[in-house]
């Protein structure tokens, strides 16, 4: 054994896994330490993902943007991986040999990414340290050390404001920047957390709930001590945010959208396709998916045009289906309110497709309302690894009259259930799987699912009328138009004119929707095409399943064994319907 995992052993020997302590085999004891080793080392580099996780033993951190440190993590990943090479897998069965097969992919395309600098772009107008506040949403402020590890981090925010910077003008000089309508987006965020007063700070707001338990004079004292870390560390940092954005990093910017024009754009486009999809599809196969994609829906599209007998061209319909006020609710609390009654609509009906139902339970919030103008519909916050914060459908009430009332049954299937939240709260609840399954996910697996929920839909009594159909198929051009756009900025020369215009030209969706949309294609490469990519392979595994299996075909099963390994590869999920299926042969 190497020293590196002798290191390993001897500082998690205690925490290693049931299943390892089980086995027989040395090796796979030896493996699961070095799983659970490197996932208490991935959670101390990442806190936030701590935090995230519902685990508080960084809660008064933040992480290491330095790039000694990136270099450091670098070389310690290059190390593993090294051992890993050497391990004999041919006797590996099972979740073994899936526990083995994700982990090394993970430390695989880690290393094999590291030569991009891509971690040089460590924010954009989606997510980053200018909306940091949110994670003081998630957080159970329960007793005294939850608020002193919060101020903990307050006070040292300026050292990780700094090391994001630096990290963004280092950015600048490897020419490895955002396009400048990305980070156009960026400075109205900033100065949303620069405040004269720290009790109107976003960060203030989990001094603003303090439990009872709590003694008005530790109310006090703690208030103090965060108003003070606010107006000393965030608000100045936040200052040196917004002179050096406007100054010296949307100057340096680039004019032309897409991944392209940054150094080795071409192969870090291939590789982030790779590390999105789960698949070996190049950008070029993945745009032509999309174009036949486009086109089948488009079809299913003019079919409903037609069903609800609209005269005019399919361009007349769409800009029908756009404006018509018949369809969009006039304020925020109706457009709330409509979406938690299709939540309790579909929450009964979940039965009659699963088997296993999560324990956890979900709730419907409002984004918030600093970062609502820049994102999208709605998007999901899993519940933590120990169950005690329950998932949350986050819903966009900003402008309702650019939300579409035959979008919400299919953007909750996707969001909430049987979408994310079924997926992604079961996952938190496989307790006999090393932590990394349950915590570290798959872009193509969860976003394929989510797709894939709201398909399910008629089957659960959804999409009742044509124009909710016609918001299932919106809700399937979407994903589709992705597939050619994403490929199509980054790698096929478009440009965010011609993007947009794609986009309106086949979808209903608002132009507000499309544009924010088009835009985060631009910030955030080959992360779109997962949806679809996932979805298209779950649909053929299922379509697989029925035709071989004929009458002993159960849905119910079928999502068990889908669903009941957590996240996967596209490539692990072939292997485990494949066995699934040869088992369900052997059973009658």
């Amino acid at each position: 054994m190497t020293k590196l995992l002798l290191s390993l052993a001897l500082s998690f020997l205690l925490t290693s896994t049931l299943l390892a302590e089980e086995s027989a085999d040395p090796v796979v004891k030896q493996l699961h330490i070095i799983y659970e080793a490197e996932w208490q080392q991935f959670i101390k580099d990442n806190p936030l993902e701590a935090t995230y996780a519902g685990d508080k033993r960084y809660n008064d951190s933040w992480p290491d943007f330095s790039l000694e440190a990136f270099e450091k993590r670098h070389k310690h990943r290059v190390e593993v991986l090294k051992h890993l090479d050497t391990v004999d897998t041919s006797k590996f069965v099972g979740q073994e040999l899936i526990n083995f097969q994700l982990f090394m992919r993970r430390f695989a395309l880690d290393v094999a990414g590291h030569k991009f600098q891509y971690y040089l772009i460590p924010l954009n107008h989606r997510e980053g340290i200018q909306t940091e506040d949110q994670i003081g949403d998630i957080i159970d402020f329960d007793n005294i050390k939850d608020y002193e590890d919060w101020i903990s981090r307050l006070k040292n925010f300026g050292k990780y404001m700094d090391q994001t910077l630096a990290l963004l003008d280092k950015g600048i000089e490897q020419k490895i920047v955002h396009a400048r309508i990305v980070m156009e987006r960026v400075p109205a965020q900033v100065r949303a957390q620069i405040v004269e007063d720290p009790t109107k700070s976003l960060f203030y707001h989990p001094f603003l709930r303090m439990k009872d338990k709590i003694t008005e004079a530790d109310k006090a004292k703690l208030q103090q001590a965060g108003q003070l870390a606010i107006k000393n560390s965030v608000v100045p940092a936040y200052e040196r945010m917004l002179k050096f954005i406007q100054e010296k990093y949307i100057p340096a910017c680039n004019e032309i959208v897409g991944i392209q024009q940054v150094p080795q754009g071409a192969e870090l486009y291939a590789h982030l396709t790779k590390v999105y999809t789960t698949t070996n599809f190049t950008p070029s196969e993945i745009h032509d998916i999309g174009l036949k994609e486009v086109a089948r829906i488009r079809a299913a599209m003019e079919q409903v045009q037609r069903d609800v007998k609209f005269n005019g061209t399919f361009a007349e319909f769409i800009q029908h289906m756009r404006t018509d006020p018949q369809f969009y609710y006039k304020t925020p609390e109706e457009l709330y309110a409509a979406t938690q009654v299709v939540c309790k609509r579909i929450d009964p009906q979940l039965v009659k497709l699963f088997k296993t139902l999560p324990r956890i339970p979900y709730g419907v919030e409002a984004i918030p309302a600093n970062i609502a103008p820049d994102t999208t519909a709605a998007y999901y916050r899993p519940p933590d690894a120990k169950g005690a914060r329950a998932g949350m459908y986050f819903v966009n009430l900003y402008k309702p009259d650019t939300r579409p009332k035959y979008e919400i049954e299919a953007l909750t299937l996707h969001e909430a259930v049987p979408g994310h939240h079924l997926q992604l709260a079961l996952a938190t609840e496989l307790y006999d799987l090393p932590t990394f399954r349950a915590q570290w996910g798959y872009t193509a697996f969860i976003e394929g699912w989510g797709l894939y929920s709201e398909s399910l839909g008629k089957e659960l009594g959804c999409y009742q009328t044509p124009y909710d159909r016609f918001g299932q198929l919106t809700y399937e051009m979407w994903r589709a138009i992705r597939l050619v756009l994403d490929t199509g900025i980054h790698s096929k020369g478009w440009t965010r004119q011609q993007s947009i215009e794609f986009f309106a030209n086949n979808s209903s969706k608002s132009l507000h929707d499309i544009e924010n949309e088009v835009d985060r294609y631009i910030a955030w490469p080959g992360q779109a095409l997962a949806y679809k990519m996932g979805e298209l392979k779950i649909q053929a595994l299922r379509k697989k399943a029925e035709q071989e299996l004929g009458n002993k075909f159960d849905i119910r099963e079928f999502h068990d064994a889908v669903l009941l390994n957590g996240a996967v590869t596209m490539e692990v999920l072939e292997e485990l319907i494949t066995e699934w299926i040869k088992l369900q042969k052997t059973k009658y």
